[in-house]
């Protein structure tokens, strides 16, 4: 049976009161406790230590390249013998909750586990302190998994750490696939939107020139996997809202609050370009699907300043975004299908290069004056969305994320 987040918070849950134990644990730390981890505390410069895991994982490698291929065949070849030989421990619960400071024996357990998976040099013995080598260790496991850098062994470092060495075995041989059937197909010049790391890589003369973080389609409204070209920007856009959110959104909102369309600046219209008040609209029934919903240019408009279009079957598109505070969440599967770019300023002057005439702060004037502008791209730039969850860098550093839709336990390698 796969080990997922649920199931295991769900049997964590089901312990009761022995989940909370790191925080009786706590209460029973000794005065001399207070004092060691006190003079811990002092003397760690944790932005350090969240700087050196982020160095880890830095790759100017594209996530579809015959370099990441090769990289993830290296991880497999140190994978496999290790996994024959038994793997690592599975965790047990008392290091859930485990933080720079603390001092009990799960600490230990802990140091071994960071160990096997190569986050702490191997040593022989451990001690019981959560010092700078753990903080600095777990902070690289956290980077290497897509969590926020805490050095804390919170719910989802908790989950990252239990899952089994031959499950990471069996993603990396299945990613090798993935990135293999890929690889040469692609061309000097193009992005990547991979859904389960929710970022984008945009990729020139087989290196990263930019890499940005994405919100993607959350499980019951899916990113799709396609291949097209990005062929128009579309400033400061009107977003006419899909009869899928109508149905599904809109009306729960407007029975909650009947001034919900007024406040985001929503107008309706009807077959024939008529403007209707929301009053006119029974939102008791389904009637509301019947019409077009159009939110007007400006800073709460829900695309933000900018989308970016290409041609598919499923009316998905790149967009900027008002709420950028989901780019900070370790979990960015909030959208409808389309995807959500932070940085998108930089990442529309890389596509609009060969127009000239348009780099960073062109962009940024023309978000600011909320301008409607079309602009086609001269040279359109082809666009992956893919499905990634395992890769590997020339560092050696070999990174995962979560199977969030679902397509590595079905074992998918194309998904044409």
């Amino acid at each position: 049976m796969r080990l997922n987040r649920r199931r295991l918070l769900g049997s964590m849950a089901a312990l009761g009161a022995a989940a909370t134990l790191p925080a009786t644990a706590r209460a029973q730390d000794s005065i001399w406790d207070m004092f060691a981890r006190d003079r811990v505390m002092r003397n760690i410069d944790t932005g350090a230590n969240t700087a050196y895991a982020n160095a880890r994982v830095e790759t100017i490698e594209p996530i579809l390249s015959f370099d990441t291929a090769y990289n993830l065949s290296v991880a497999i070849s140190r994978y496999e013998p290790f996994v024959a030989a038994g793997g690592w421990e599975q965790v047990p619960r008392e290091v859930f909750g485990l933080k720079l400071g603390d001092s009990r024996r799960a600490v230990r357990t802990l140091k071994f586990r960071l160990m096997a998976s190569g986050d702490m040099k191997p040593a022989e013995r451990a001690n019981d302190m959560f010092d700078e080598e753990l903080d600095r260790a777990v902070r690289g496991f956290q980077v290497r998994h897509g969590l926020t850098a805490d050095g804390q062994v919170g719910e989802a470092t908790f989950y990252a750490l239990s899952v089994p060495a031959h499950e990471r075995l069996n993603q990396l041989r299945l990613n090798l696939a993935r990135v293999e059937a890929s690889a040469a197909t692609l061309g000097d010049r193009y992005a990547v939107v991979n859904i389960p790391a929710a970022t984008i890589e945009a990729v020139e003369g087989g290196q990263v020139s930019q890499r940005h973080t994405a919100v993607v389609g959350r499980i019951d409204r899916q990113t799709p996997i396609l291949s097209s070209r990005i062929h128009q920007i579309n400033f400061n856009p009107y977003w006419h809202v899909p009869k899928s959110i109508i149905q599904k959104d809109l009306i729960k909102y407007m029975n909650e609050d009947p001034e919900y369309l007024t406040k985001f600046r929503i107008r309706i219209y009807d077959g024939n370009g008529r403007e209707l008040q929301p009053t006119q609209i029974d939102w008791s029934t389904n009637e509301a699907v019947n019409y077009m919903f159009r939110q007007e240019p400006g800073a709460e408009n829900s695309m933000g300043h900018v989308k970016i279009n290409f041609h598919n079957p499923h009316a998905v598109y790149l967009h900027d975004t008002p709420t950028k505070s989901l780019f900070a969440e370790n979990a960015r599967f909030h959208s409808s299908g389309c995807v959500r770019v932070d940085g998108v300023n930089q990442f529309v002057a890389w596509i609009l290069r060969d127009n000239g005439g348009w780099d960073t702060e062109i962009v940024d004037g023309m978000f600011a004056s909320n301008e409607r502008l079309d602009v086609d791209v001269k040279a359109p730039v082809p666009i992956h969305t893919t499905y990634i969850t395992a890769w590997a860098n020339r560092q050696g550093t070999v990174s995962f994320r979560d199977d969030v839709y679902q397509f590595d336990a079905e074992g998918r390698v194309t998904f044409a």
